[in-house]
């Protein structure tokens, strides 16, 4: 069974990196520019961690800032808890490069991928392109799976998410997308759910546009006191 959280995709969200982030520290340091990468990116597992082995090895100077540094340190390392992760250097992941940067500011593994034809996604860690979209499963005693595809909320980083604001889907000024979520993600969402149920997820969606509310964050004062 799959369950979709149809207002959050019928909205207009798209990210704002570049475009206004406030980043995800308590204040807004979207000076910063780093986006939701200060605090490095865990992986889901070993094939994630792999993919990113692969796409580290085929940055170059040119466009990763920090290569000189990972190269002989590494880029690796891992929580108290053995959980493995990507370095934080200087407050922020270890491929993100800063303002100012010859090679563009951003993800340095976003900006390879680009640059080799490829889709960004296909070299960044799961996280990386999943957020803010979160796929829940649940399996009850019978073996029947539920799958929900929903907003990411704060509390989905668990007890670390205390220690951060989400400004990702919690700021209006991210509801300024052209088209709805549902097709602004599409490749996101074809990745967690394959084709064929994302066919039947927009021929949903496309039934509801006219008549679902818009996603809660971008109602006004006005709309909330009727």
């Amino acid at each position: 069974m799959w369950i979709f959280d149809a207002s959050y995709l019928l909205s207009n969200w798209k990210c704002i990196y570049g475009e206004g982030c406030k980043g995800i520290h308590e204040t807004d340091t979207t000076e910063l520019m780093q986006g939701c990468c200060s605090f490095g990116a865990h992986f889901l597992d070993k094939d994630d961690e792999k993919t990113v082995v692969r796409s580290a090895s085929r940055l170059t100077a040119n466009n990763w800032q920090n290569k000189a540094r990972a190269s002989k340190s590494g880029w690796l390392t891992a929580e108290r808890d053995g959980t493995p992760k990507t370095r934080v250097v200087d407050g922020a992941c270890v491929f993100l490069n800063k303002p100012g940067f010859e090679g563009g500011t951003g993800c340095a593994l976003h900006i390879g991928a680009t640059q080799a034809g490829e889709r960004p996604m296909d070299w960044k860690p799961d996280v990386c392109w999943q957020v803010p979209v979160r796929l829940q499963e649940t399996t009850d005693e019978d073996g029947h799976i539920v799958t929900f595809v929903r907003e990411w909320k704060r509390r989905d980083w668990g007890g670390g998410g205390h220690e951060f604001h989400w400004w990702c889907t919690n700021d209006p000024g991210a509801f300024i997308g052209k088209d709805p979520t549902y097709k602004y993600l599409k490749d996101e969402l074809i990745e967690l759910v394959g084709a064929n149920i994302y066919a039947m997820l927009v021929a949903e969606l496309e039934k509801r546009r006219t008549t679902v509310v818009a996603h809660p964050v971008t109602l006004s004062k006005k709309a909330l006191r009727k």
